[in-house]
């Protein structure tokens, strides 16, 4: 082979050599520069994804408080005095309505009573228990059971300037500790405190032997206290001795009732 047939071909494949090199070059520039495309998920993948239950965040809920509220109330509601029935009822203005109240807890001597008619001390009951209730802003309270008895009458318990018009007939010897029936029973306790102290003093319907009873009020018993008497008539000599057994005073129906002693004509002598 000729010496210029040898270069030629060797200039020829020196060009090929070179042109190969360049395009693997160029190949490998350009998918440096590329744009990355992220590989997208399968159907089977998205499908998980939308299954998957979404959690919400939760917010914390404040702190709920013991509860603090108690069966029934201990309000004592404002009412206005009709008038006075006897030892333990009155009638009062109720929301409006003309109502009658039974006294909680206590039991008086009657002053009408259907069979027994006028019982002992049942008009001093009465007398005692209309001084109080119109002697001040008069309020009634309910308790956790009934409202009403049989009769529809409200059953509650009776206040005037915010003292208790039961727990003093009781302590003053005008009532007796009765119909307890549970769950109205709030304030038996001190009312039995209070007819005990009584009791001790003879005061009222504790004067009177075998008088006042568990079951009511004797019709058999002797209704003329055990004190020094001329005929019917009890004998003080002023207000003061008188209220040594009759604290508050006395209607003018009792046997101590003097003329004398009634000062403001009230049909009530030594009162306080």
């Amino acid at each position: 082979m000729s010496f210029h047939i040898k270069s030629a071909l060797l200039i020829i494949g020196s060009v090929l050599i070179f042109s190969g090199c360049t395009t693997i070059s160029t190949n490998v520039e350009e998918e440096k520069y590329l744009p990355i495309v992220k590989e997208e998920a399968s159907s089977d993948e998205v499908a998980k994804k939308e299954d998957a239950p979404v959690i919400e965040p939760v917010e914390p809920k404040p702190a709920v408080p013991a509860s603090t509220s108690k069966a029934g109330t201990t309000n004592q509601i404002p009412v206005t005095l009709v008038s006075t029935t006897d030892g333990d009822t009155i009638r009062v203005m109720y929301n409006g309505v003309n109502e009658p109240v039974r006294y909680l807890l206590i039991d008086t001597p009657e002053t009408n009573h259907p069979r027994l008619g006028k019982q002992p001390f049942g008009p001093e009951a009465k007398e005692r228990n209309r001084e109080l209730v119109n002697s001040g802003d008069l309020s009634i309270e309910f308790d956790v059971g009934e409202k009403r008895d049989k009769y529809g009458r409200l059953l509650a318990y009776v206040y005037v300037d915010g003292v208790s018009i039961q727990e003093t007939l009781i302590r003053e010897g005008m009532a007796r500790v009765a119909y307890v029936y549970p769950p109205n029973t709030r304030h038996l306790t001190p009312y039995e405190e209070a007819q005990q102290e009584a009791k001790s003093k003879k005061l009222g319907i504790w004067a009177v032997e075998d008088y006042a009873t568990d079951s009511g009020f004797s019709s058999t018993a002797d209704p003329e206290p055990a004190t020094a008497t001329k005929g019917t008539t009890e004998i003080f000599d002023n207000c003061t001795h008188l209220r040594t057994k009759y604290p508050n005073g006395v209607a003018s129906t009792h046997p101590a009732y003097q003329p004398k002693m009634d000062r403001d004509k009230d049909n009530f002598a030594c009162e306080r």
